[in-house]
């Protein structure tokens, strides 16, 4: 694409004298050129996709006379271009209506909005929502040709479905418009990041955009070899590869991470996702085949941040100095609550100022506490296997807003859970007929940690 300088007259009349000669070798590059800068002049904010020669025929003279160009620089010409075709995206806002989305997009297309008005479906999914991604297809007079939406499947208890999308399309026919709902699966796509620690280790995630669930699930993955609240130093490092789960290759969300290395205080520690055949579910391990499952999850959440911790702190409603038993996880209602390790329900009820509350019994001695919940999704003596999904974060009982309170306690006594779960044993280690399959996967999860450091070094350069 040829770019010029100064005033979209100038740039044309130079267009013109310097085409004029070569019109019968390049009649597809000059109408390209005229074309972009009449949408400039016009004062569009859309982008030009393609142009293709077609039937149709645009004349210079016209275009010049429409500008008023002096009658000496006003060759007659005729060239082939297509109609251009215009994209635009933006994300739905809470307020929007038929006319504000559109005038959003840049269109002002008045039977596109009232069949948006009309249709309930798609009025559903798209006005008084908030967050959807909608790209639109445009002609050159601003007229809707073709709007796409995407969001995520939404579970039963509102949280986003595993693999699938929702997609919203409506289309411009002969006919008028007509519109089609499809849930699709989401893709898989590898996505690299690293960071070094300044502070903490969701600060180094944050300015290296690596989101927020990837940085949870590092937390997790080596929680029993490094202890992220006392232990980090400035100028440790990590490298990560995760899944990017994309719709139509839009980015919607993170999924899990791959593969991992952390290297604190000199000491490099790594995380290879691997699943044995016959297995219902992955587990994380070092470069050598040594497992990192520990007893117990580092966190009843999956994704989320810990909001107080345990020791002494001042309380948010009687405003004294206690101490805090446990370790409060700010997250929105209906957040799904995991068990941290095997066992068995214990209590599943009702307690005074926790509000609705989740006892698990792993062992002889150890408990887990689960409080303040909006829903208890287990019985009292089901068994419950790691990882399992058990109710959800609620606001019930003495509670200044929607948080876990979560408990670990030995023989009735309260101890610190993240002191717990790094003292927990770990699981049986790789099996022998897994070795072969496992190498594999390492040596390939190697070569991209190492590339995903090199990003990290050039881009401090």
């Amino acid at each position: 694409m040829t770019h010029f300088q100064g005033t979209a007259q100038t740039a044309l009349q130079t267009v013109v004298q310097h085409a004029v000669q070569s019109i019968h070798r390049h009649p597809k590059r000059l109408a390209a050129a005229i074309a972009t800068l009449l949408l400039t002049m016009g004062g569009g904010a859309f982008a030009i996709a393609s142009i293709e020669s077609s039937s149709n025929q645009v004349v210079v003279r016209e275009i010049l006379e429409e500008l008023a160009l002096p009658q000496a620089q006003q060759p007659v010409l005729a060239l082939p271009v297509a109609p251009l075709t215009l994209f635009r995206t933006t994300t739905t806002r809470s307020n929007d209506t038929a006319d504000t989305l559109l005038k959003r997009l840049g269109l002002f297309d008045a039977s596109a909005a009232a069949y948006m008005r009309s249709n309930k479906e798609l009025h559903q999914a798209l006005l008084g929502r908030t967050g959807r991604l909608v790209s639109v297809e445009a002609n050159g007079n601003r007229g809707l040709q073709k709007l796409t939406a995407r969001w995520l499947t939404k579970a039963t208890d509102g949280q986003d479905a595993d693999n699938t999308f929702q997609r919203l399309t409506i289309a411009r026919t002969e006919l008028g418009f007509e519109s089609r709902l499809e849930t699709l699966p989401l893709v898989a796509m590898q996505a690299l990041g690293s960071a070094t620690i300044s502070s903490s280790l969701f600060a180094a995630t944050d300015e290296a955009s690596i989101p927020d669930a990837v940085a949870v699930q590092l937390a997790e993955i080596f929680s029993g070899q490094i202890d992220f609240r006392r232990s980090l130093r400035k100028g440790d490092r990590l490298s990560v590869i995760y899944e990017d789960l994309q719709a139509d290759g839009e980015s919607m969300r993170s999924g899990k991470v791959l593969s991992a290395e952390f290297v604190n205080n000199g000491k490099s520690n790594q995380a290879i996702l691997f699943q044995e055949a016959g297995a219902s579910r992955g587990s994380y391990y070092s470069f050598d085949g040594n497992s990192l499952r520990k007893a117990f999850l580092a966190s009843p959440l999956e994704f989320t941040r810990m909001s107080s911790g345990y020791g002494i702190r001042v309380h948010p409603i009687t405003k004294d100095k206690r101490a805090h038993k446990g370790i409060d996880y700010a997250a929105p209602t209906g957040t799904p609550i995991r068990t941290v390790g095997d066992g068995v329900v214990e209590f599943a009820g009702t307690q005074r100022g926790y509000g609705n509350v989740i006892e698990i019994k792993h062992r002889a001695d150890m408990t887990t506490v689960f409080a303040h919940l909006s829903r208890i999704d287990v019985k009292k003596g089901q068994k419950v296997t790691q990882g399992d999904k058990i109710g959800a974060v609620g606001s019930t009982g003495f509670s200044t807003g929607p948080h876990l309170h979560f408990e670990f306690r030995v023989d009735g006594e309260h101890r610190d859970p993240l002191t717990l779960v790094a003292e927990g044993g770990g699981a049986q280690p790789l099996s022998a007929a897994a070795k072969a399959s496992f190498d594999k996967t390492s040596l390939f999860m190697r070569v991209q940690l190492a590339q995903a450091a090199t990003v990290r070094l050039a881009s401090a350069e």
